[in-house]
């Protein structure tokens, strides 16, 4: 375990190094450890890291730890409750449960068993550039020092300084994130739902773009945040964190909330719209390959799935420049890309106010909403063969395909 000090590192050599230590990183350590690679993990923050993040992890998700034979958080949940225009929705996970979990807790968690697992864990040692031999990477440099690997898993989140340095290329012309989270007190942080306000209003009562959520932690505290979407040519014109202060003053009361802590906010590349995400020995994972889902801005759950296809595929040899994208593609290009069109349509301020009555009330919640919370828990995926799946995925395969899905340059 890394802290400020000056390791050399020079004549250090593993199979894998792994460079950020969220979620998807971690999990791709633990994977590649079990799996008989010497694998390195290094983080640029130290333990304790935190990121702007709403904490849910979806049934998806806990399916993935639970295959990993990780531990899922105490905490569980039945699916999510939807408000707004005049109308209520209660949309149960289809199957599982989902829970949650604060990112400090989670992702150390995660950190602690790659340590278990055998990984070598530095945190405080951020990989600060790269030697290439031949195209591929031959070492990693960091602050205290370069590293030779045979491979890299590059998993440094939305903004992926490392990844920029070998080429990743985020596309804002399609649909992002924009999103501020906070912590509050609450005595019902055991309610055993999600709860997504698409109706959010000012202090003067003007109806804002986008999305309050309040995910329950089962210790004492929920977390609340707002978000919205947005592009270069619709940019979202609203201050999240002075949304967020108006979203929780307007649900202080029914949830007897505590002051707002840790407010923090950030911009999330979703759907795919990256370019340049592997190279002979490289991937990009998770946040750091936009694997985030464009409608809710989910993506803990492809942050672990992704870890666990990278280290498959390294397992299997082979050079990963054009292996990885489409392996990416194959497993989440046509709901991706779906996703980002329906998405757009939420960038146009007009739309949510004459959407959202119609599907939360009446026919509309009770039978689109539902559908519609399925595909934001990421829950449909690839064997599923009921109509729901099915008409996803066929409208996601006759949605032109111009867009920009892990391009390779």
């Amino acid at each position: 375990m890394g802290g400020a000090g000056t390791i050399s590192c020079v004549t250090e050599y593993f199979d894998l190094v792994v460079v950020g230590a969220g979620p998807a990183g971690s999990a791709a350590a633990i994977a590649a450890q079990r799996s008989g690679l010497q694998t390195l993990l290094l983080d640029a923050q130290g333990p304790g890291r935190d990121k702007t993040c709403g904490d849910g992890l979806t049934p998806r998700a806990v399916e993935t730890l639970e295959a990993l034979n990780l531990e899922v958080p105490a905490y569980r949940n039945k699916g999510l409750k939807l408000h707004g225009y005049g109308g209520d929705v209660e949309a149960p996970w289809p199957r599982g449960e989902g829970s949650a979990a604060p990112r400090t807790v989670f992702d150390a968690m995660l950190v602690d068993e790659a340590r278990t697992a055998g990984a070598t864990i530095r945190q405080n040692c951020a990989a600060t550039g790269v030697e290439f031999s031949g195209g591929a990477i031959s070492a990693v440099k960091t602050d205290q020092g370069s590293v030779r690997a045979k491979w890299v898993v590059v998993a440094d989140g939305v903004r992926s300084p490392f990844g920029k340095k070998l080429g990743r290329e985020w596309h804002k012309g399609e649909v992002f994130g924009i999103a501020a989270r906070s912590y509050c007190d609450s005595p019902f942080s055991d309610e055993p739902w999600m709860h997504s306000h698409v109706e959010l209003r000012d202090a003067d009562g003007v109806i804002q773009p986008g999305y309050g959520w309040i995910f329950p932690l089962g210790n004492g505290t929920v977390n609340l945040g707002c978000g919205a979407l947005s592009t270069d040519a619709r940019p979202a014109k609203v201050n999240t964190k002075k949304l967020l202060a108006d979203y929780a003053a307007q649900q202080r009361e029914a949830w007897s909330l505590g002051p707002e802590q840790a407010v923090t906010s950030a911009l999330l590349p979703m759907g795919g719209a990256v370019s340049n995400v592997a190279g002979p020995n490289w991937v990009l994972i998770g946040d750091a390959a936009a694997c985030v889902n464009p409608l809710n801005g989910e993506g803990i759950d492809y942050g672990l799935e992704t870890a666990v296809l990278a280290v498959e595929l390294i397992n299997a040899g082979g050079d990963l420049t054009l292996a990885w994208p489409a392996l990416l593609r194959s497993h989440y290009g046509d709901a991706f890309t779906l996703a980002r069109t329906l998405a757009r349509l939420l960038t146009y301020p007009q739309f949510l106010p004459l959407a959202g009555p119609v599907a939360l009330r009446g026919l509309g919640g009770r039978y689109l909403m539902p559908a519609a919370a399925r595909l934001m828990g990421n829950l449909v995926q690839e064997d599923d063969r009921d109509l729901v799946a099915r008409v996803w995925r066929a409208a996601g395969r006759v949605v032109p395909k111009n867009a920009p899905l892990w391009d390779v340059a």
